[in-house]
C-alpha cells in the first residue's frame, strides 16, 4: 500500500463515533481491528525506512566518528512528516478498505 498518498490526518481530529462503529456493530471490536491494523502498517512503515537508511550507512570502528548525511536526514523528516499509522489505519477503515472478519461468526 502507498502510505505516502493518503489523505488520513497528520494531525489530531474527532471522528464520528457512529462511522466507526457502523461495520461490526460493536466499537470496541471496531478499535480492536484499527490496532491490528495500525500495528501492520507500522510495521511496513518501519522496514521500509530501514531499508532506505541502510542505503546511507557507513560502516566504521571508530564510534567517535559521527557523520551526517544530508539524504538520510531528509528521509527521516518525510517519515517524520507522515500521518500516524493510527490515523491512516482509520482512514481505510472508513473508505472500507480493510477487510475482517469474525471468527466465530458461521454463515
Amino acid at each position: 500500500m502507498d502510505y505516502k498518498n493518503t489523505k488520513a490526518a497528520s494531525s489530531t481530529i474527532t471522528y464520528n463515533r457512529d462511522k466507526i462503529e457502523a461495520p461490526t456493530e460493536n466499537l470496541y471490536e471496531a478499535i480492536t481491528i484499527l490496532a491490528k491494523r495500525a500495528q501492520q502498517i507500522n510495521g511496513d512503515l518501519k522496514s521500509e525506512l530501514i531499508d532506505k537508511l541502510e542505503e546511507f550507512a557507513t560502516y566504521t570502528d571508530s564510534l567517535d566518528e559521527v557523520f551526517e548525511n544530508k539524504e538520510q536526514i531528509e528521509v527521516s523528516k518525510f517519515y517524520e512528516k507522515l500521518p500516524k499509522p493510527t490515523a491512516i489505519a482509520v482512514e481505510e477503515w472508513l473508505e472500507g478498505k480493510i477487510y475482517h472478519r469474525n471468527p466465530e461468526d458461521k454463515e
